[in-house]
């Protein structure tokens, strides 16, 4: 009885997913069976505003693909839901698997190959930043003359001053350095026992400033910029960069209260800190309109990276979760909201990525994109405001030679790529994954706390753990479950050569190991800059340390490993 249930159950899902795919609305493009390109070079001049619009972009944390009304019954966001309906929904955004490799890629407009940020997200103790040579978006927004602010988290390195938002083009910052806090009293540690405050105004800590919850907090600081700038007189850049939804899952309990008939326990609170995140959409907007910046404005609502479901999220019916490759961890939630929007009211299913944001918004901004070197990103503008096709046609989702799987081979890669090594592209209808790309679970949101465990393995692929390369068709198979490597390897041939031309371009990895400076008790008690100004850091061989393992041994063996390692390195980032 309880193997035939299982069938039914199984069959209703896999049911769904078709009609998920159905839903998406996507059908198999030419550029499947045609060549393949990096972009479509027949678009048009597009429909600019008259006066560069005022820009507030709004990015969530952890925030899954099922975490939003209009894709999930047990969550409860109206406000995003009307700005979504009334703008354009963009059903085919693609963002990164985690925290640093998504803000580093918006704010530079480049994959993680060309920053050297393709291993993992920036720890508190690593003397790492998002490269200093890099131009990043509110540089270009004030050289185009806006007035550019930042508030809440920004998780792009801070180990020098120079590190620091103020210092990589914003006039203003509020809000935490590291990658996870305290939602009231914005302690953070890393690892159990090293932690510290972390609030910070500009360049200064922000003592004395905890006690609200974050997301109030954040929002009472834009309503505040909003209110003292003059909407006639300079155009506005904000980026809310918002904690939630990201653990712990600790909302105020008034905000628990209306979801209390869900049973379990994480995914109730994970809903109400969503429906907070949709009352400060709800009082920002407010604020364009009373203080007159909406009528010139585009809000953009992003998530950062997929949802981890074991702490409430969902991704469902989408494979996989936050930290991997598979749809559910780079799929995003996004939607773009302006009355300058040409042709409103409808659903885009253009393929868009998360670097596209930099020279569309330059380009709003009046700036001329083309003479910018080395974006990966395109401007998007025609597609979202007038329905056009999207200039873009692949994405590399990333390569990090630190990452390898224990299974793989150059002759499983057809003599053209290492599959030991991860990595995941995207060619028009078509995702190529090697190496592990994560674990590929699917999992369907829980109503009961104690769900017996044998259901979260319903739908695992055990024997999966063999396998370096998979082959999916996204766009008639978005949950991924029919791997067509085997069956098409004149595609997995393309997509691999595709893999080995970007890595020609890739620069080396840049992950050092923790440095003992940052420790916060030797720095106040906060987390903040601790390499002075003009001082080297310390010497790295640039390859992964494992946690715990970054004590430096001096002898003359250890010398002759770090050297093999970085030739090692260089070999792999040209020649695999």
């Amino acid at each position: 009885m309880s193997a035939l249930f299982g069938i039914q159950l199984f069959s209703r899902w896999m049911a769904l997913c078709l009609l998920f795919g159905l839903f998406l609305g996507l059908q198999t493009s030419a550029s499947s069976s045609s060549g393949l390109r990096s972009s479509r070079e027949d678009i048009t001049t597009a429909f600019r505003p008259k006066q560069p619009p005022h820009i507030i972009f709004i990015l969530t944390d952890d925030q899954g693909f099922n975490d939003i009304g209009y894709h999930s019954r047990d969550v409860r966001s109206p406000t995003l839901d009307k700005l979504a309906s009334e703008g354009v929904r963009l059903e085919n955004y693609y963002v990164q698997p985690l925290c640093t490799p998504s803000r580093s890629q918006l704010i530079t407009g480049r994959y993680q190959i060309h920053t050297g940020l393709q291993h993992s997200i920036i720890r508190p103790r690593q003397p790492n930043c998002l490269p200093l040579d890099a131009v990043t978006l509110p540089q270009r927004l004030q050289e185009a003359g806006y007035s550019t602010h930042m508030v809440g988290k920004w998780h792009l390195g801070f180990y020098r001053k120079d590190c620091l938002p103020t210092r990589r083009g914003f006039h203003t910052y509020f809000g935490s350095l590291t990658g996870s806090v305290d939602y009231y009293t914005y302690g953070s540690c890393d690892g159990k026992s090293l932690c510290g405050f972390d609030l910070h105004e500009g360049e200064s800590v922000a003592w004395g400033r905890g006690g609200k919850y974050s997301t109030h907090l954040y929002t009472q600081r834009v309503r505040k910029i909003l209110a003292t700038h003059d909407s006639s007189s300079q155009p506005l850049f904000i980026f809310l960069s918002l904690q939630a939804v990201h653990t712990p899952l600790n909302p105020p309990k008034e905000y628990i209260y209306p979801f209390r008939r869900m049973g379990n326990v994480p995914r109730r609170k994970y809903a109400a800190m969503v429906s907070i995140v949709d009352e400060a959409v709800r009082n920002i907007t407010y604020a364009l309109r009373k203080y007159g910046f909406y009528r010139n404005s585009v809000v953009i609502f992003s998530t950062d990276n997929g949802a981890q479901p074991l702490t409430g999220g969902s991704n469902w019916p989408l494979r996989g979760c936050k930290g991997t490759y598979w749809e559910g961890g780079i799929r995003g939630v996004g939607f773009v909201h302006s009355p300058l929007i040409r042709h409103r009211r409808r659903v885009s299913r253009a393929l868009i990525h998360i670097t596209d944001w930099y020279p569309t918004l330059v380009g709003l901004a009046g700036g001329n994109v083309s003479q910018y070197q080395g974006l990966d990103g395109f401007d998007v503008w025609p597609t979202i405001s007038e329905g056009k096709e999207s200039p873009r046609l692949e994405i590399l989702h990333n390569i990090d030679p630190l990452n390898r799987h224990s299974r793989g081979s150059f002759k499983e890669g057809h003599g053209l790529w290492d599959t030991t090594v991860q990595a995941a592209i995207r060619v028009g209808d078509w995702k190529l994954l090697t190496g592990d790309p994560g674990h590929g679970d699917w999992v369907p949101p829980q109503i009961l706390t104690n769900f017996p465990s044998s259901w979260w393995n319903l739908e695992r692929q055990t024997g999966e753990k063999r396998k370096s390369v998979w082959l999916f068709n996204v766009t008639g198979d978005p949950c991924e479950r029919h791997d067509l490597a085997v069956h098409r390897p004149d595609v997995v041939k393309e997509l691999l050569a595709r893999l080995v031309l970007y890595n020609r371009t890739a620069i080396p990895v840049r992950y050092p190991p923790d440095d003992t400076r940052a420790n916060p008790s030797l720095n106040g008690g906060a987390w903040r800059p601790w390499v002075g100004e003009g001082e080297e850091e310390e010497n790295w061989d640039g390859i992964y340390y494992k946690r715990g393992k970054n004590r430096k041994r001096k002898c003359r063996l250890c010398k002759l490993q770090s050297f093999f390692k970085k030739f090692n390195l260089k070999i792999m980032s040209k020649k695999i």
